[in-house]
């Protein structure tokens, strides 16, 4: 029915030949090519992305769009990084610098019993003097006072250093932290995985090469993930497609992502600063290319906290079927990038009514998608 919908629609459109071949492949479940990815960025119109992508979302998730209670534990951003993107890095002795104690981060996490929260995201600077025992310490004290809590935790560039940090294989780390209660991994550090790019951005940090074997290396021993791209920054669409067709690729391979979440440059106070933000129009583009792109990957999400609340609920036109949690205004790394929402809270009832205003079906979840309330 939507397909004989979306046909009829396409009749009515002035098409060039090759977006006519990739319509008819996306309407018949066929995989794009890397060139037709990249046509998709260069020539094709927003409103032939967001038909074509709105189908793809239905025929995945109907009109289902997700959510799940949550909240941020940010250990310190404190590190030894110093990426030229970022807003959030401090140095030790900063007047803005922080770095809990485990003591502290608990304290934080007891606000949360005997409430309905299901996860905690863990990520933070990438602390000189911590490794994985220091991190399976904490992970274990949460699960005493949070036992039914999904941790979600540590971007694969902190799980690098911890390991090296411990005299630790990547393997040997993750099994540990598996074994204390960790239970999946965010998508963060991955960056842009265009090496020329990434050297001009992030030098200093992991590869490209070191993100992908640590994520593969998580979903082989039963550790799921999310994946991430930092676009809008010096990398063009020639580096957007490579760098999906390596997660597609790893995905093909391992089937590990959960969720895919395009993260939009931000350029206030760090050293890209003088690189103009992309537009709105740019952003819905990259949500539904990607939703084309990475036909292997069941969900995209809008990080609404990085978008806005109103950018986050047009995305859902173009493929996103996600807006992450509530994070009860638990995260500093995008309010100290500059963005709009400031004090970073949503309410169940406003996440509802949010998606219920776009004319979609909203459903908590939890952090592995299965589904625990549907609001009709």
């Amino acid at each position: 029915m939507l397909q004989k919908r979306i046909k009829k629609i396409l009749k009515t459109v002035d098409l060039s030949s090759t977006e006519k071949i990739i319509s008819e492949k996306i309407l018949q479940g066929e995989r794009l090519t890397i060139e037709e990815g990249l046509f998709l960025y260069q020539n094709s119109s927003l409103h032939f992305l967001g038909l074509l992508a709105n189908f793809v979302k239905q025929k995945i998730n109907g009109k289902k769009v997700f959510f799940n209670k949550n909240f941020h534990l940010e250990p310190t951003n404190i590190c030894i990084y110093n990426c030229k993107f970022c807003s959030y890095k401090r140095r030790f002795g900063d007047s803005d610098a922080w770095d809990y104690s485990i003591e502290q981060m608990l304290e934080l996490c007891s606000k949360y019993k005997n409430t309905d929260v299901t996860e905690v995201h863990i990520t933070g600077g990438v602390h000189p003097h911590y490794n994985v025992l220091n991190y399976c310490t904490l992970i274990k004290k949460i699960k005493q006072i949070l036992p039914n809590i999904h941790i979600k935790a540590f971007t694969a560039v902190e799980i690098d250093y911890m390991c090296k940090k411990a005299r630790m294989s990547t393997q040997e780390g993750l099994l540990k932290l598996k074994e204390c209660g960790l239970n999946s991994l965010p998508g963060g550090g991955a960056e842009i995985f265009n090496e020329e790019i990434r050297n001009l951005v992030c030098d200093e940090k992991s590869s490209a090469k070191l993100w992908l074997n640590i994520h593969r290396t998580a979903h082989k021993i039963g550790i799921p993930s999310n994946a991430t791209m930092l676009y809008g920054h010096l990398e063009n669409y020639e580096h957007r497609i490579e760098h999906l067709n390596m997660l597609r690729d790893l995905q093909d391979e391992t089937k590990g992502f959960n969720a895919f979440i395009p993260l939009k440059f931000r350029n206030f106070n760090n050293k890209l600063s003088h690189v103009p933000e992309v537009s709105t129009i740019e952003d819905m583009r990259n949500y539904a290319v990607s939703r084309l792109f990475l036909d292997n990957i069941p969900h995209i999400k809008a990080y609404w906290v990085m978008l806005g609340r109103s950018h986050a609920q047009m995305a859902l036109a173009y493929g996103v079927d996600d807006l992450d949690g509530t994070i009860d205004d638990s995260t500093k790394i995008y309010t100290m990038a500059g963005v709009a929402e400031r004090s970073p809270r949503m309410s169940s009832v406003e996440m509802v009514n949010l998606i219920k205003a776009a004319n979609l079906i909203p459903v908590e979840r939890d952090s592995i998608y299965n589904e625990l309330n549907i609001f009709k």
